[in-house]
């Protein structure tokens, strides 16, 4: 139990028997057995907070950062398919774009609705002579976890005689040279070539 749980427990039992006339309030006498309304309340405590941590779970579930059971209602409000095994802040990344996506679109609605996903930190360009939308991702480097639901999220939004070019960011020879490591150095990183590709140094 929480200290806020606990501190809900204090205040609701003791409204509780605020309500009540003095002669059933507990007796601070250890020999003495509570009686029956006292051991009335306090199971009446223990529903009424159980019951207002439901109700505060239930509340949660109308917001989309807090909600987890409730995801399935704002994916199906959404039209987007209901899938249990993605890891919550994927399928809050979906929704939040879905929403955001609403409107007419422009580079910032874009940029919007790709933010809205984990490492969718973007940066967006225009090239009108190719018909393509450009969109590079800088917030991480490498391919995102959730690339397909970026990916899915943008086609939606972007107007269909643009193309969607991809690009990544990775490690570049001249930011490892600027590092001045030793190839000793490099190997005590103990990294795979995978990991070396989005490294920061």
């Amino acid at each position: 139990m929480s200290s806020k749980e606990f501190e809900l427990d204090r205040l609701i039992e003791k409204d509780m028997f605020d309500y009540l006339p003095k002669y059933y309030a507990p007796k601070d006498d250890e020999d003495s057995k509570p009686g029956i309304v006292v051991n009335l309340i306090n199971q009446e405590v223990e529903e009424l907070i159980h019951l207002n941590l439901q109700i505060k779970d239930v509340l949660k579930q109308f917001f989309i950062d807090h909600a987890t059971w409730g995801l399935a209602s704002w994916e199906t409000i959404c039209g987007i398919p209901v899938d249990n095994n993605k890891p919550d802040e994927q399928r809050r990344s979906v929704i939040k774009s879905k929403i955001r996506g609403a409107g007419t679109v422009t580079l910032s609605v874009i940029k919007n609705v790709a933010d809205s996903f984990q490492n969718g930190e973007i940066n967006v360009e225009e090239n009108f002579a190719d018909y393509e939308v450009v969109i590079t991702f800088i917030g991480k480097r490498g391919v995102p976890p959730n690339e397909n639901d970026v990916r899915t999220a943008l086609r939606e939004i972007v107007p269909a005689h643009l193309n969607l070019k991809f690009k990544y960011t990775y490690l570049l020879w001249d930011e490892l040279d600027a590092a001045k490591l030793t190839w000793d150095e490099l190997d005590a990183l103990n990294m795979t070539w995978d990991q070396l590709e989005v490294w920061k140094p």
